[in-house]
């Protein structure tokens, strides 16, 4: 595995732990589509528990030029596709339900 991955997932981890994640409103409305219940709360729990099991990828964003890690972990017996941006804070770009099609890129 790429040193990289190992440093974002700590980050991701850190800052989920600390409250540091925001989510955009795109985000958010992807969540409730999913009609599993999470909040922001339990988004924040899934961002602590990611693996490298769960990583999938990660893109540059064609608006910002940021890395954007993607990665899909089963919450709740469901393939959720969560697509992050780390600055100060983490920020959550997309949190839906995969759909395998890992070639569109979300800008945020």
């Amino acid at each position: 595995m790429r040193r990289w991955l190992w440093g974002a997932l700590a980050r991701i981890r850190t800052k989920a732990q600390a409250n540091q994640v925001s989510f955009t409103r795109k985000a958010k409305l992807e969540m409730k589509a999913l009609e599993l219940g999470l909040d922001v709360t339990d988004a924040g729990e899934v961002l602590e528990h990611l693996t490298p099991a769960d990583f999938a990828r990660r893109i540059r964003s064609r608006t910002t030029d940021e890395w954007m890690y993607v990665f899909i972990p089963r919450v709740a017996g469901t393939l959720i596709y969560v697509k992050v941006i780390l600055r100060s804070e983490c920020v959550v770009v997309s949190f839906h339900e995969e759909v395998m099609d890992l070639g569109e890129e979300d800008s945020p």
